[in-house]
């Protein structure tokens, strides 16, 4: 094997929980060039990556196009964690010989190799991305690694506190989501800042630029004591911020899948979704959620509103729940 190409233009924290599987395809042919197709906007998350030679953006738009400069490539195997139609029509396009991918995708009959997606209690995204190697295990000498990485340096990180006047000890609140029915309420997210802050802790908010309504919310009610840094950092300067934390709490989102990264500790917050649909921290954290609520899970990403229109999966968990999970890793 040559060149490998690996395939994953889904969300932020899709693409994060990628990186065992990209490790352990280098680890097992050290002398293969890994090459990495990504959603456009998020070529800086693996920047710096060893394990990565070539990171290329994909132009969904363009598919026969974009098909034919992978073809010019000549990749000699491809591993798919996507698992949209347009994924496996441009891959059989592009000529590599061997397509790995899930049996769940959209036109999975395109792949020279389909493997069962797992689902279920205990069985996370890493795990399951790292499947993808089984069709080759009979073949090859397959090294797997387990620990989600993000490329940030110590220096890169001092900078980002340094531009941002922070000290290192600070708890980071992540209170948005692209789901609505992802989000914990502001209202509640206010009260666990307040509860930090009078324990004397600096808090600090992060978020894209569609986060910034509920982070502003939070840093009122918190009486604007907060450092609201929601849409004003890079993506990697938002990586770095979540690295220094003392501990993360965060709705089912990406910050989740940032933090394990750094070994950072977390509470995730489930609501719509739950834990058994793979997204759960993989280690240094814990979750919280409403048990047992006869509408749970109501889509595998969420919604825009509630079905039922009582929105009890984030109602019913009230702030003194998380508040009491966080107690564990706060000092």
């Amino acid at each position: 094997m040559k060149k490998i190409l690996i395939f994953q233009t889904a969300f932020l924290g899709d693409l994060i929980l990628t990186s065992p599987l990209i490790k352990s395809v280098k680890k097992s042919f050290p002398e293969s060039e890994v090459s990495l197709i990504v959603r456009k906007g998020f070529e800086s998350v693996f920047k710096g990556f060893p394990y990565v030679s070539e990171i290329i953006p994909y132009n969904k738009k363009k598919i026969l196009e974009f098909s034919k400069i992978l073809k010019g490539k000549n990749f000699d195997l491809v591993i798919s964690p996507h698992r949209s139609h347009r994924t496996s029509l441009v891959l059989f396009l592009s000529g590599v010989k061997r397509r790995i991918g899930f049996n769940t995708s959209g036109f999975s009959f395109l792949y020279t190799d389909r493997v069962k997606y797992r689902q279920g209690k205990g069985i996370h995204e890493v795990d399951r991305n790292l499947d993808l190697l089984l069709p080759l295990k009979d073949e090859f000498s397959i090294v797997i690694d387990r620990e989600p990485e993000l490329p940030i340096s110590d220096i890169e990180s001092k900078s980002v506190l340094e531009k941002f006047n922070l000290k290192k000890g600070y708890i980071t609140l992540a209170p948005g989501s692209v789901w609505k029915t992802k989000m914990w309420l502001p209202e509640y997210y206010g009260d666990v800042a307040r509860y930090f802050l009078g324990k004397g802790k600096t808090v600090v908010l992060v978020g894209s630029k569609g986060d910034i309504e509920a982070c502003q919310k939070v840093h009122e009610i918190a009486e604007k004591r907060t450092i609201n840094l929601c849409g004003k950092t890079t993506l990697r300067e938002f990586f770095s911020v979540i690295r220094e934390s003392e501990l993360l709490i965060s709705n089912d989102s990406s910050p989740v899948h940032v933090a394990t990264s750094f070994k950072i500790p977390v509470v995730a917050i489930f609501g719509a979704t739950v834990p058994e649909f793979g997204f759960y921290p993989y280690r240094n954290g814990v979750v919280a959620e409403v048990e047992n609520l006869y509408c749970r899970p109501c889509g595998i990403h969420g919604g825009k509103k509630c079905p039922e229109g009582h929105f009890r999966c984030m109602r019913d968990l009230k702030p003194e729940i998380v508040i009491e999970k966080a107690k564990f890793f706060s000092n």
